[in-house]
């Protein structure tokens, strides 16, 4: 009995102390995994706590049962209308980006180590894919509003890209330990990772999804299903040989894309799954390491590390990216300083030691390393790489609370509160805002008391309005209530002039004299600018034509809307 109480106060204090130690992460800007690893360290044998733990097997299982989690997550918050433009170029990253990386890597690895070829292109398979739990996290903890295009990219890269470092991984075991099998077996095994894991991920969603927006239950049910629904894909596809990570990431995205009253209800409480399992991972891979053994190895891990961030990464994405995809070069540099390496290359490093390859723990060491330098020196770094390669687009206002009215079984109306910040609207009567048609204020609060809204009522700042719309009137909503701080960070991104997509070239070019060519004069702005761009446009795209800088400053689908103007 006294050791079950110990593991409960055990595993309630290092998860408190994770959780708390998030505050401490935001102010001293170090990225909250580090501390999660650390914590985990300083519980171990050599740390405070003196926890002795060297199951590798336990670990092996927490780290898939973790990844999963996490992964599902990820897929339900992940938007197929990103797909437009990230799919091909994340592809691209998952499958040949990571082979360039693991074999660029693999032979450093070699020269560093001293290692024979199969043992150097090992290390570099461990480490070669990025990391879905840190990529998630750091991408929705930095606050960074990243263009569609490069956010795009790097969510689903990160998804994805687990079957190819597992295979490799997997494949270079085998090889050391004397099983290897033929090149046709191995290219079978790859496909089938692929194939499989695609058929049974979007089937299965596709099948979960529907059940969860037709059954009618209880709240907390509709999570615990989803969650379950999700297990069930993961594990038949890794029984049938596919790769379970990449099967529930897609079932994550179909579930999460069917819309309906089941998702208000599943959605927070996946938000606070991942967070455990990244904490819980986190925790026990840091107790699993021992610093002294980590110190051993942590110089020529650093220039391991420092040629993945530096060299191998960076030329595997100017490889697959820029011959094929109309990325810019600044663009190119961000995805590749977003190549995090996270929880993955640890529990990829626990197979050469359940496979019984010689000196196994070296490539557990050599991973842990990579992470932690990965995650300090990138992860650390992450929002001044954003701002110094203008890849960010500017943050609208968003409710500071929304919840469903459960009138509709889908394309629910919701609760909108927010807060007048906008300057510009004090002392504006409501009838003369302009409100997306179908959405209407339901109450004010002004200095906490409830006044009953008219159409002569004058908005104060500071006061707070609850309005009752769909999500599709979100967008305009956010516009409405900018305050001044966002409203001059707009202007000054997108311009103080705003034309529309569908307007003329020939009327624009006419009213700013500007000179077309035949085949021009006949396109819409719109139009115009896809083209120059290269046929996927985002919000946030410019172009610089005739001294003056287009900005594109609304989508609706494949269709641009609206477009800025900058003269600077």
């Amino acid at each position: 009995m006294d050791i079950i109480n110990s593991l409960f106060l055990f595993a309630g204090t290092l998860i408190a102390l994770s959780v708390l130690a998030s505050r401490l992460s935001a102010m001293a800007g170090v990225p909250l995994l580090v501390l999660f690893l650390v914590l985990g360290m300083l519980a171990g044998e050599e740390g405070v706590l003196g926890i002795n733990f060297d199951n590798y097997s336990l670990a092996f299982i927490i780290g898939h049962l973790a990844l999963a989690m996490i992964l599902l997550d990820g897929g339900l918050r992940t938007r197929l209308t990103t797909f437009r433009v990230g799919f091909r170029p994340a592809l691209g990253l998952a499958t040949i980006g990571v082979f360039i990386t693991s074999g660029l890597v693999g032979l450093i690895s070699m020269w560093v180590f001293d290692l024979t070829l199969m043992q150097g292109l090992l290390v570099g398979a461990i480490v070669g894919s990025t990391d879905a739990a840190a990529v998630f996290s750091m991408l929705s903890g930095s606050g960074l509003n990243l263009n569609e295009r490069v956010a795009a990219t790097l969510e689903i890269e990160s998804g994805t890209n687990d079957p190819m470092a597992i295979f490799l991984t997997l494949v270079l075991v085998e090889s050391l330990v004397g099983g290897v099998g033929t090149p046709v077996e191995m290219l079978l095994l790859f496909t089938q990772q692929f194939a499989v894991a695609i058929i049974l991920g979007l089937g299965g969603g596709w099948l979960s999804a529907r059940l969860l927006s037709w059954l009618d239950l209880a709240p907390g049910l509709y999570s615990l299903l989803a969650l379950a629904l999700g297990m069930c894909v993961f594990g038949m596809t890794s029984a049938l040989g596919g790769s379970g990570f990449l099967a529930i990431y897609l079932t994550g995205l179909m579930i999460g894309n069917r819309p309906g009253r089941h998702l208000n209800f599943i959605l927070p409480v996946h938000d606070g799954l991942a967070w455990l399992s990244q904490i819980g991972l986190f925790l026990v891979l840091g107790l699993l390491v021992t610093p002294s053994a980590l110190f051993d190895v942590i110089l020529p891990a650093s220039i391991v590390a420092l040629a993945l961030i530096f060299i191998a990464r960076p030329l595997a994405v100017i490889i697959t990216l820029k011959p094929f995809f109309r990325f810019r070069w600044r663009e190119v540099i961000f995805i590749s300083w977003v190549g995090l390496r996270g929880a993955v290359p640890i529990v990829l490093a626990i197979f050469p030691v359940i496979g019984g390859v010689e000196n196994s723990q070296l490539y557990f060491n050599v991973a842990f390393a990579v992470v932690l330098l990965s995650l300090l020196i990138q992860g650390g770094s992450l929002p001044w790489m954003a701002r110094r390669m203008r890849v960010m687009v500017p943050n609208t206002a968003e409710p500071n609370y929304r919840g469903p009215l459960g009138i509709l079984p889908e394309n629910d109306f919701e609760m909108f509160v927010y807060r007048v910040e906008n300057p510009d609207l004090e002392g504006v009567p409501i009838r003369l805002m302009r409100f997306p048609s179908g959405a209407l204020i339901s109450a004010l609060f002004r200095k906490h008391v409830m006044l009953h809204p008219k159409g002569s009522t004058q908005l104060k700042v500071d006061d707070v309005i609850c309005v009752i719309g769909r999500n599709d009137d979100l967008p305009a909503l956010n516009r409405l209530f900018d305050g001044e701080a966002k409203l001059k960070q707009r202007k000054d991104f997108f311009g103080t002039f705003t034309l529309d997509g569908g307007a003329s070239m020939r009327d624009v070019a006419d009213a700013y004299g500007l000179t077309l060519s035949p085949a021009e004069a006949g396109l819409t702005l719109g139009h115009f600018l896809a083209l120059r761009v290269g046929g996927y446009p985002v919000v946030g795209d410019d172009v610089d034509w005739h001294g003056i800088h287009w900005v594109i400053s609304g989508m609706q689908g494949n269709r641009i809307t609206h477009v800025g103007i900058r003269l600077y």
